[in-house]
């Protein structure tokens, strides 16, 4: 049985809350359903299945991520958007931080696929969004300000089992 795995790390729950105001506006103002499925986070390995049985292989990896990095605070400081008139997505967006990207390099190093590519920001509606509604939201949240920091000090490992569920985590140091 396959499962799908990622890598992310996750605000403390007040800014989880925070987020998920954005995400309700998203539900009842722009008619994007899929805002609510899952809580505030910045992905440092995108969603990837593997058979379960393959598990502690990914245990392994995970627990390899060299983390002998300082915590770090992350400023999050306004919106961004991704405006694919296909799949657009808006966003909490983190201010330029060099250890967030050696963060993601270093957990590149241990899982080589997935995206190169680093664009870190905390989803607030995406999926069934359509590019319509997308276009109505972000003249809102283009110039909507929202500002707050929180300190990086572990990272996680989820698996989905009807949801994102954390099964292991590592602390920075």
């Amino acid at each position: 049985m396959k499962k799908m795995y990622f890598i992310a790390i996750y605000p403390p729950k007040e800014i989880i809350e925070e987020v998920k105001m954005f995400k309700k506006d998203m539900v009842l103002n722009y008619n994007n359903s899929k805002a609510l499925n899952n809580d505030a986070h910045i992905t440092l390995l995108s969603p990837f299945d593997r058979q379960l049985e393959l598990e502690n292989d990914i245990h392994t990896a995970f627990q390899k991520i060299d983390t002998d990095i300082q915590p770090f605070e992350i400023i999050l400081n306004g919106f961004g958007s991704f405006p694919n008139p296909e799949n657009p997505v808006l966003f909490v967006q983190p201010e330029a931080n060099e250890h967030l990207n050696l963060l993601h390099q270093r957990v590149r190093d241990q899982f080589s696929f997935g995206k190169k590519s680093f664009s870190p920001h905390m989803t607030v509606g995406y999926r069934n969004l359509s590019y319509d509604n997308f276009l109505k939201a972000w003249e809102v949240y283009q110039s909507k300000e929202y500002k707050t920091k929180f300190l990086v000090d572990k990272i996680l490992l989820l698996r989905y089992d009807g949801g994102w569920v954390p099964i292991a985590e590592k602390a920075l140091k």
